[in-house]
Parts: structure tokens; C-alpha cells; sequence
């Protein structure tokens, strides 16, 4: 069974100057998220700096918004890593902890073969009796999933429930809805790019999580509300939107300053600190993210 269908938010987390966790201002966005209605909230996932965070504040962040939520929406906690042991020990605390499900990224740096992927996930799942997300994001962990070996860990793993395929390719995500679900239809495909979930769905797919839910998130949801209405034409016009918010990731990388300028820029004031190595955005592109934001009416 999927945790969610529609709008996922790969939440920031927001930082003190000191560069520790604020967790009134997390309390601030996870309300904000919720009132507007959007679908799940992803805690700790790439947009949330977990790759930044010790293993002991990534865990107490995650529990912080389990707690915060309260079973209102879905929490899905990102526990992966490019050690399958720590992966299974944050996957294991999240479960404890009462996460609702799992996000887990494909190893970075390793470079694992489909063999290893194999290994690695149903290792992770196979620890924890809650679902689990793949995440497929390969511009970012020099490795990708393919979608024969999702279909594999879906026919052998019984809590592997979804994907979010982050790759800026519409024959990869045609492929993968193609050859997973049409075996497995409870299993959920997501986008993690903005602009591919209008493709998404019309290919047969569930949604999205995305980072511009921080910034933005009545796009996705209205543009979701839309589909779901049987308002193809409504759909697209805010398709036309999302077609335009990857340029702003183009301004720097990684981009979790982006993000929280963003934010910032749409009237959610937060501080714009982030992890090192990741640094501010500097003055001139925050002028051109203020610019792009104002051209498509967010802010």
C-alpha cells in the first residue's frame, strides 16, 4: 500500500546563525505545509541537508516533526545513506520513533552496481516493518536505479511501496511506471523534479515530492487538485509554472540556499543559514531569484 498520493514536501530545515537546529521556525513551516494542504511531509531528505547533519541531529530532527505533525499528514523520514548500516540504524530509530514511512536515497559516492542496490534495500527494509520510497536521483549520487531492479525489489520486498524518480527524463519515468506498476499497481511513482509532474501523471503515475513545496506549494497542489477534477487545461497552466522553477536551482549548487532564499523572498521568514560545505547565496543571485520568483507571480 503507498503512504501518499499527490504533493510531498522535501521540507528545509531551518538553522540558528550558530548553525544549529530551530525548531520553532521547522514548527512554523510543518503548520504552514499542512494548512495548505499539502500531502506528506519529507523530513530530512537532500533538501533538508540530511547528507550535512551528525547522525544524532538528523535523528532528532526527524522525531521533532513526527511529534509536531502528529498523524495529521504523512511523515516520511529520510534515512538514507551511503552506508547500509547507517542507513538501517536511522531507519530503524525512524520506525521506533513512529514515521509513517521511509525515503531512502541510492548510495552516494560508492558507485554500486544493480547488484549492490539489490543488497543494500532489501538489507535497509528487511530491517524495519514500515514502507519505504526508493529515491533514484543519479545527477547528484553518481548512481541510478534502473527500473528493472525496482521491479525486482518490489516483487521480493514487501515494503518497498514507491519511487521518487528524480532524473530529468521522461522515457526513464515513462519506463519505470511501465515496467513496475504495470505488475505492481499499488506501487507509487513520484517525481522529484517540478517540472515532470504534469508528465508524471499523464503517464500513469502518483505525484511528487518536490522542493518548491517550500516556497510554492499551492502550484503543485492546485495543479494535483486540477488533474484530480478531470481539468486537464487548468492542470497544464500551472504546468506552465513549474516549467519555469528549475531555473532557479540553476543559480547555485547545491541549491538548499535557493530554497531557503525562496522561502524568505514568498514571506515565510526564516534564516537563510545553511551546512557547510553548501554557503549563502550571494547578492546578485538573490536579485535574479527575487526576479524569476516576481516574473511567475510567487512572490
Amino acid at each position: 500500500m503507498s503512504i501518499f498520493k499527490g504533493a510531498g514536501v522535501a521540507i528545509v530545515t531551518p538553522m540558528k546563525s550558530d548553525l544549529e537546529v530551530n525548531y520553532d521556525k521547522l514548527a512554523e513551516l510543518l503548520e504552514e505545509q499542512i494548512a495548505g494542504k499539502t500531502d506528506a511531509i519529507i523530513i530530512c531528505g537532500t533538501t533538508g541537508e540530511s547528507a550535512t547533519m551528525s547522525e544524532e541531529e538528523h535523528s532528532k530532527v526527524i522525531r521533532f516533526a513526527i511529534e509536531r505533525v502528529n498523524h495529521r499528514i504523512p511523515v516520511i523520514a529520510g534515512t538514507g545513506s551511503n552506508s547500509t548500516r547507517t542507513a538501517i540504524q536511522l531507519s530503524q530509530e525512524a520506525a521506533k520513533d513512529g514515521a509513517d514511512g521511509l525515503l531512502l536515497v541510492t548510495p552516494y559516492y560508492n558507485k554500486a552496481t544493480q547488484n549492490g542496490l539489490i543488497a543494500h534495500y532489501t538489507q535497509i527494509c528487511n530491517s524495519v516493518d514500515i514502507p519505504a520510497i526508493l529515491y533514484n536521483v543519479p545527477s547528484r549520487t553518481g548512481c541510478a536505479i534502473q527500473p528493472t531492479t525496482v521491479a525486482h525489489l518490489v516483487k521480493n520486498v514487501d515494503n518497498i511501496v514507491g519511487i521518487k524518480d528524480t532524473i530529468d527524463s521522461v522515457a526513464h519515468l515513462r519506463s519505470m511506471i511501465h515496467t513496475v506498476k504495470a505488475a505492481h499497481p499499488h506501487f507509487t511513482v513520484l517525481c522529484g523534479y517540478d517540472d515532470h509532474l504534469f508528465n508524471t501523471l499523464l503517464l500513469g503515475g502518483d505525484g511528487a515530492i518536490s522542493a518548491s513545496g517550500n516556497f510554492a506549494p499551492q502550484v503543485s497542489v492546485n495543479l494535483l487538485k486540477a488533474w484530480r477534477d478531470k481539468d486537464v487545461a487548468k492542470a497544464a497552466e500551472y504546468h506552465q509554472t513549474l516549467l519555469q522553477i528549475p531555473q532557479m536551482y540553476q543559480l547555485d549548487t547545491p541549491f538548499v540556499n535557493v530554497i531557503k532564499e525562496a522561502i524568505v523572498l514568498c514571506g515565510r521568514p526564516i534564516s537563510t543559514h545553511v551546512l557547510p560545505p553548501a554557503s549563502p547565496l550571494d547578492a546578485p543571485r538573490k536579485a535574479q531569484l527575487k526576479t524569476l520568483l516576481q516574473q511567475l507571480k510567487l512572490c
